[in-house]
């Protein structure tokens, strides 16, 4: 095998959950510019799983969907030997942090590191894989102080303060395990907040656009300061294109857009877009928990593999506020697949049709 790769033109991709956000968005990319790639798309479908999101996709000749679990070890072994994946890379995962707190954490333990656990050993089984990614999260790092200089590196030890964190975290730790021990060719990344197209809407940016359509206010946690950096999701598909193909086994990489920004702020903008004012803004209770600020240092990404960011933010929000906006079927379909509709929504489609 060379040392890099810079196609995966004639290779075949595992994608665990890729009727996912993220992971819906890197197959159209890697189809976008890896045109001869094969793809195996592997979704156990839960609530935030939806097929909707690939359906330009479904009849292509590179593409397969099986529909599984990543905590079921039968599954997992099933669907390498059948499709002997060149690489692997893992996006299923439980990562809403509210539900951790209040609904329980045992499937994030489940999915977030069983989950990985199954698939490093079915790598370890199958020493032809090339590259197996784990998409992890800056969460994992815990909190800085708002107002310091101080930036998350690859090797800040991690201090999770949420369920969710701390399971990303242990599927991290083994992967770093299986690498020392094994020699297992897997990399860990570490991505910042994701914001754009097919985001389920529980999420912050989607949840906020969707309660402006409905007429509501948009509540909070605590004094809304709470800062994250935001980045376009097709930036994080390409680092993590680069990951597969040239990223070093047994390394971390740090992926994120130094787009810092406070709850608060965020909010104001989507207000901005929908004309109002803050008088709609709800501020509630803050949750436990809850980190006060994520700042990503990206020098070793671009050092090593040459990546960095291609959309701006301001670009880009928009791009994202207009998807939504136009693409109201797509809401409607997610929230009544979830129990949740609100007929208000269709006021805003007589709007977008005039």
């Amino acid at each position: 095998m060379k040392k890099y790769l810079h196609t995966f033109n004639g290779k075949t991709l595992l994608v665990c959950g890729g009727a996912g956000f993220i992971g819906s968005n890197f197959i159209r990319f890697i189809f976008s510019t890896h045109p001869k790639a094969r793809i195996i798309n592997f979704d156990k479908l839960t609530y935030s799983g939806n097929l909707d999101n690939l359906i330009e996709v479904v009849k292509d000749t590179r593409y397969r969907f099986v529909r599984g679990d990543v905590a079921n070890r039968a599954q997992i072994d099933a669907i390498f030997a059948k499709y002997r994946p060149d690489f692997v890379i893992n996006f299923a995962a439980e990562t809403h942090v509210d539900r951790s707190i209040h609904i329980g954490a045992l499937e994030f333990v489940r999915t977030n590191v069983e989950g990985v656990f199954n698939l490093l050993e079915a790598v370890k089984a199958n020493p032809t894989v090339i590259k197996y990614v784990q998409v992890s999260t800056d969460e994992v790092y815990g909190s800085l102080p708002l107002g310091s200089h101080k930036r998350f590196t690859e090797t800040t030890a991690f201090a999770p303060n949420v369920p969710y964190a701390a399971t990303k975290a242990g599927g991290d730790l083994l992967c770093r395990s299986y690498f020392s021990i094994w020699k297992i060719p897997v990399v860990v990344t570490h991505c910042s907040n994701n914001y754009g197209p097919y985001q389920y809407p529980e999420k912050l940016i989607p949840f906020f656009i969707t309660r402006m359509l409905e007429h509501k206010t948009l509540p909070i946690y605590g004094d809304g300061k709470n800062v994250r950096d935001w980045i376009y999701v097709v930036d994080h598909c390409r680092a993590l294109e680069l990951c597969l193909l040239w990223g070093k086994a047994g390394e971390v990489y740090n992926i994120g857009a130094d787009n810092e920004m406070s709850n608060l702020d965020l909010a104001r903008l989507i207000l901005k877009r929908f004309g109002t004012d803050e008088s709609r803004i709800e501020f509630v209770a803050d949750r436990p928990g809850h980190d006060r600020r994520y700042a990503i240092d990206t020098s070793k990404i671009h050092r090593e593999l040459g990546w960095k960011p291609s959309f701006t933010f301001a670009k880009a929000f928009d791009s994202t506020m207009d998807w939504y906006l136009h693409n109201i079927a797509w809401i409607d379909r997610v929230r009544k697949k979830t129990g949740v509709f609100n007929p208000h929504i269709d006021l805003w489609k007589a709007h977008i049709k005039r």
